[in-house]
């Protein structure tokens, strides 16, 4: 019945020069029509007045053309509208408002998804151009999804070849020269295609566009290259990619350049970009192999470390905290001896006096280095960490409780997060136990007000209560309270006792 409606009312748009009123009856019909219904009917609709109302650039009819448009498009097949719509869609991208170019964007996306109608767009170079342009255009939003939508594309061999092996490479690299911005857009674009498999990287590498991408990242502008690094980084998440950097003595450039960064004043813009770039592919390859390669990179971030600005100090904790994450990269670490010790002294300094961002940071930092899967507590790493937490101030338990009553929830957390990095390991829960009052601390539910709060603390307390070893260091009554904390969940509240109001009756 409703769908009958909205029949008529197309009808009668049609017709009429400025149909303001009928498009929002429209309008509110389709709000009250459900998708389902609307499916059936929507292969019939026609949809041709409602786009070429939208060229009449008003601005009140374009914005319930685009909000009527939106509903009835999602009720269509995707293959319906790449075949039935090409030429609204071409001009839907063409159109100088955004909210077209996005709703039209959005029904490509759902194309490009789509294996049958996929091949609609494919065969389509006037409309994969306007893909291409919308890269350039001035709404991150517009580039964002056109990005998207390319690199969807890509994921076929008939996406890369109409990508890489057409004129489409040729307005690619024409949109490049649109401003800095968008040439770093089509960079993304790049990094992302090329993750996919090592035949794209390969088709990538082909294009010359990643090859221009790694000579802005050693060339000469600072700024150029802090915003590369991000993107060579991302094209280092994939083993292909990793290798392909190697081959092409691209991460010896990148070491040069950091050996090379205290003779340059501009080094602040790149430097931390360059250094995470290191502690990335420690971890994703192997933090000892890495580290032995290119010694100058442990070298920097202990430097970092030791700086005098919070921008260095913040990417050097996040950096060890990423090397830490796992137990090769912990032995790393001890390797360097008392070296690192005193570091530590200095992040738990950090961890109490800097900025809140940074102290969470360092507190982050913390938990990452200090926590040790059960299975892996040998002797010998239960004694580093202990040492470490030692090491990070005089009475470090004290230090974190402390922070943790300050009233910033995300302190609160970060700080609840340290405790439950080292709760299943036994040295731990000695001086927990031994330290007057913490005990309570843990089982006390009034500490934390908020879900996030509460969250955090739960998780300490499965951390405890899972842990093999404290039964017998809390003491079997000190077990239970955990167990029933655990089993009430995270945010039990106690029921208030009523007897006393009764009495009073």
């Amino acid at each position: 019945m409703m769908a009958a409606q909205v029949q008529a009312l197309l009808r009668e748009v049609s017709r009429l020069e400025a149909p303001l009123e009928e498009l929002r009856a429209l309008q509110s019909v389709l709000q009250a029509v459900p998708l389902s219904e609307l499916r059936e009917q929507a292969a019939e609709l026609s949809l041709g007045p409602l786009f070429s109302l939208l060229s009449a650039n008003h601005r009140e009819q374009t914005t319930l053309c685009v909000s009527i448009l939106e509903r009835l498009l999602q009720a269509m097949e995707p293959v319906h509208v790449a075949r039935n719509l090409r030429f609204d869609l071409q001009r839907g991208l063409t159109h100088p408002d955004d909210s077209v170019k996005i709703l039209t964007l959005s029904q490509v996306g759902r194309i490009v998804e789509n294996s049958n109608a996929v091949t609609e767009i494919l065969n389509n170079p006037e409309l994969l151009k306007q893909i291409v342009y919308c890269i350039g255009g001035e709404n991150l939003s517009v580039a964002k999804a056109a990005i998207k939508s390319l690199s969807r594309i890509s994921l076929t061999q008939t996406g890369l070849e109409a990508l890489f092996e057409s004129n489409l490479l040729d307005d690619l690299k024409t949109v490049m020269k649109t401003n800095d911005i968008v040439r770093y857009r089509v960079y993304e674009l790049i990094v992302e295609v090329s993750s996919t498999s090592p035949e794209s990287l390969n088709y990538c590498t082909t294009s010359g566009l990643v090859t221009q991408l790694l000579r802005e990242l050693t060339g000469e502008d600072v700024l150029v290259r802090a915003t590369c690094i991000e993107m060579v980084t991302s094209l280092a998440h994939t083993h292909h990619g990793r290798q392909y950097l190697a081959q092409e003595g691209i991460i010896d450039q990148i070491s040069n350049i950091i050996v090379g960064a205290d003779s340059d004043p501009f080094s602040s813009f790149y430097l931390p970009g360059f250094v995470k770039f290191f502690g990335n592919l420690a971890i994703m390859d192997s933090p000892q192999q890495i580290c032995e390669r290119y010694p100058v990179f442990v070298e920097k971030v202990f430097e970092m470390t030791e700086s005098q600005d919070p921008t260095m100090i913040g990417v050097a904790v996040d950096t060890l905290g990423i090397l830490g994450s796992n137990v090769e990269g912990k032995q790393v670490l001890h390797k360097t001896g008392t070296r690192f010790e005193h570091l530590l002294t200095r992040i738990g300094y950090q961890a109490k006096n800097a900025s809140t961002e940074l102290k969470i940071r360092c507190l982050d930092a913390i938990s990452s280095l200090l926590y040790l899967p059960p299975e892996q507590q040998t002797d010998d790493l239960l004694r580093m960490t202990d040492s470490w937490f030692s090491s990070l101030s005089r009475d470090p338990l004290e230090l974190f409780r402390g922070i943790s009553n300050q009233p910033f929830p995300e302190l609160h957390c970060a700080a609840l997060k340290v405790f439950t990095a080292i709760a299943n390991q036994p040295w731990a829960q000695k001086l927990m136990f031994n330290s007057p009052g913490f005990v309570e601390y843990i089982m006390d539910r009034s500490v934390e007000h908020d879900k996030a709060s509460k969250d955090a603390k739960y998780e300490l307390v499965k951390a405890l209560a899972n842990s093999k070893t404290v039964a017998e260091i809390f003491g079997n009554p000190n077990y239970l309270r955990l167990r029933t904390y655990l089993s009430e969940g995270p945010y039990y509240v106690k029921p208030v006792s009523t007897t006393a109001v009764e009495g009073a009756e």
